[in-house]
This record gives C-alpha cells, structure tokens and sequence, in this order.
C-alpha cells in the first residue's frame, strides 16, 4: 500500500508537464523521492529532489514533500501574518484570555506554584511598554539609523534585573549609545541617579509601564522585510557574529516547520533555553502563533526538574547535554537498584521498544509497572520531547521515546537561517538523522547527505 506521502508526490506529478529529453527517450520524472538518504526517506518520502537541478553536475536541491513547487513563507492558514508584530496580535485577539506567560519566582524573592499573565494582558503591557520608551524619547529608528544599527548593533535601551544593574553601571562610559536602563523588579526609591552629564537614566520597569499607560502612543508596524533582530553567534572562531534576521525570515522559518509539528492552544511550554539564542526564540514565536502556555524556569538549571514538576509541560525543547544526563542518572539508577527491579526494567525497556520500532502500540502494562515514575520526572503530560544545537545519540533518542512514551523529534538549524533547517517529523520512529527540510528552505547537497 502506498504511503501518504507517496500518494502526495504522485497527485503533484500529474499536476505537472513532464520533459522530454529528446526524441524517442522515455519521459522523465519531474520529482521523485530522495533515495540516497537512508532507508527512511527511501520509504517514506519525506523529501524530493528538484528536477531542474539534476543537470548541475554533483549538486541536488531536496525540498520537503509537504511543499516542493513552492518554498512556504507564511502560515497557510494565516497568510495575513507576515511580522512578528503580526503574529504577536494575531494571538492576543485569538487567544486573549488563555494562559500566556507563568513564573514561580514572587516579588520577594521566594518560590511558589506558577502565576500567569494572559495574552490578553501581555498584549496590554506590550502596549504600555512601547508607549513608554516612546514617551521616553527611544524612537523608532529612521532608516540611516537602521543602516548603522544594523553595521554595529547600536542599543539605546537596556532591560536588565536589580541583580545585574551594577555590573552594566561599572563599564556605562563603554556604551555611549545607551540612554535609558530599565530595571526588571526594581524599586525607583533604590535606584541611582546618575548625573545627568551621562545622558543616562535608570528607571523601574513598573515606573516606565505607567508612563507608557498614560501617554498611549500608535503602533509603527514593521514590514516583513524590515529587521526584527540581530541574532548574535556564540562567536567560537572570534567574537559574536551577529546574524542580521527580517521579520519575514523568522516567519518563514516557523510556518515552515509548523507544517510537520503541532503546537495547541491546551499545550504547556517549559522556557529555560537562553533566550539570546534562535533555538528559543523560534520556539517563543511558534507558542505564541499557537496560544501556548509558556511558563519559565527559576533560573537554575540545577532546579529546572523541580520546576517541570510544578508546571507539567506538555512540550519539552532542549539540547543534547541536558538529554544525556536524564539517561545517565536513569540508568546509574537502574544499575544501583540492581537485582529483580534491574531485570524488570531491561525487559520493560527492550519490549516497549521493540513495538515502536515496529509501529505497534506498546504494552500499557510496562508503564504501569516501569515506566509512569520515570514520566513522573518531567511532570507526567509530556507529548513532544525536541533536541537541538548538536547531536543527539540514536541510543539517547531511543531512550527517551521508551521512558517518557512521547514523539522524540530531532532537528538540524542555524542561527543565520532563522533556526530550522531540518527536522523530523511526528510519526517516525528511526534514529539517527535530523529529519526532512523544512518546506521553507530547500537544502543544496553533494554526494553526502546532512540527513545521515
């Protein structure tokens, strides 16, 4: 029997005219599957090869098979949406009274269950906050500004937390640019004054919220080709570089890989990825575009598993080190335990991953027994684990889609292509690879292949 994917590529090829080469020579295909990237785009067909590439010589272009005529740019079902600022209201009018943004960490200091912000409200504080740094003098840039901000990065305004504020005052003579230091939770009797020949001012985020409230300033919405953000490198070859990514990029990107993984509104997000990097910052505009819960970590990685008890998330990005160490302090458990908890673990394990690997519903009795503490770890509703940033081991990813019973997807991406390149998709139970392309690329490849 065919598969849907198959069945995809044969409805796009008799919607297409096929070449002929020259006279008396069979027609050619225009599209096939990629056969060369292992067994799993050998039978699935997940991507294709471009047929007007084909006489360049070693060079291929792959595009995903959900999208190969076309490279997607905007989210099919909202083709209105084009910015971030786009985006951003689209959820605050969807999704106006759902849970948006959640901590644990109360004014003083101390540590209790998550309290929300709702899209609603953060749309309202976005506003207030905006008029705010207007009111403040921080304008939108005119475009030689924009020229220059984009060669050099230059910052006007800073948002940091009383924590840091000291250390950003020691080396303030090293940042002309800067004129205005909002403080995150501080209090304006006990922040300094600098003397005005800084041309500096320290205020209180809360003090600026009220400004803003109180001199209501109109929205400047940015065009898809205008820069949402200049993405900095981890610099490993020398200083940061900074990645310079358009509004239509980010976009793109996430309406992209949309396509193969599902975000809900009813679904529970856990951010404690660095928020300078891509890797969250797409995972930050897809929940929102979803109207996703997203809840934030203390700030301790060393608590983060405390704080995935407390919040239950139901999505769970992160990275390879992190991944590596919930397997290792498993399985040094398991060995510890020893004896017959050890032999009903291993037979727990290696049953319930035989029947994924061979597409059947494992037994819910392993779970019962094994498996349910182990899920217990990460708060229980978990449904989607997803790995970036550097590899993942086969033996990890197995692992994981054995104790936690969720879709383990792994991805490929950069920061200068607005995060996703690759990514597998729901369903596929192989290890190994980092998936198909995103529909909104399409990847240039020689005789080896990114996806083995």
């Amino acid at each position: 029997m065919d598969t849907s994917a198959q069945r995809r590529l044969r409805a796009i090829q008799n919607h297409l005219t096929s070449t002929t080469t020259s006279a008396g020579n069979d027609e050619q295909s225009l599209l096939r599957p990629n056969n060369t990237a292992g067994e799993y785009f050998s039978e699935q067909g997940y991507s294709v090869v471009l047929p007007e590439k084909l006489q360049t010589g070693k060079w291929n272009v792959y595009r995903s098979a959900r999208s190969p005529l076309k490279l997607v740019g905007r989210f099919p079902d909202h083709p209105e949406i084009g910015t971030l600022h786009d985006n951003f209201v689209h959820s605050v009018e969807t999704f106006r009274d759902y849970k948006y943004l959640g901590t644990r960490i109360r004014v003083d200091g101390s540590v209790g269950e998550y309290k929300w912000m709702t899209y609603g409200e953060a749309g309202t504080a976005r506003s207030e906050i905006g008029s705010g740094l207007v009111y403040r003098g921080i304008p939108k840039a005119s475009p030689d500004a924009v020229k220059y901000i984009v060669n050099h990065a230059v910052v006007q305004a800073i948002f940091c937390v009383p924590e840091t504020l000291s250390i950003l005052l020691s080396f303030l003579s090293e940042i002309p640019s800067v004129r205005l230091i909002v403080v995150v939770g501080g209090i304006d009797e006990h922040l300094p004054s600098l003397p005005s020949t800084t041309g500096v001012e320290v205020l209180s985020y809360s003090k600026l919220l009220g400004e803003g409230r109180s001199s209501s300033q109109p929205f400047c919405p940015p065009k898809p080709d205008d820069v949402a953000t200049i993405c900095y490198t981890s610099g490993t070859t020398g200083t940061p570089k900074g990645a310079v990514l358009s509004h239509g990029n980010l976009i793109a990107d996430v309406a992209g890989s949309s396509l193969a993984v599902k975000f809900h509104s009813s679904d529970v997000f856990i951010s404690y990825l660095p928020l300078a990097h891509i890797y969250e910052r797409a995972n930050q505009v897809t929940c929102a575009h979803y109207g996703v819960a997203v809840g934030f970590y203390q700030g301790d990685n060393l608590k983060l598993m405390d704080d995935m008890a407390a919040l239950r998330p139901t999505i769970f990005c992160s990275v390879p080190r992190l991944y590596n160490r919930i397997y290792s302090g498993i399985m040094n458990a398991v060995k510890t335990s020893g004896g017959l908890r050890e032999r009903l673990f291993n037979a727990a394990y290696n049953a319930k991953k035989q029947a994924i690997l061979n597409g059947k519903n494992p037994s819910p009795m392993w779970d019962r027994l094994v498996f349910n503490k182990i899920k217990g770890k990460l708060g229980g509703r978990v449904r989607l684990m997803a790995s970036g940033a550097s590899p993942l081991s086969p033996d990890v990813m197995d692992f994981l889609r054995v104790c936690f019973g969720c879709h383990v997807l792994e991805g490929y991406g950069m920061t200068e292509t607005s995060c996703v390149i690759t990514s597998m998709e729901e369903g596929d139970n192989l290890s190994g690879h980092v998936g198909s392309p995103n529909p909104a690329c399409g990847e240039l490849l020689t005789n080896f292949h990114i996806f083995d």
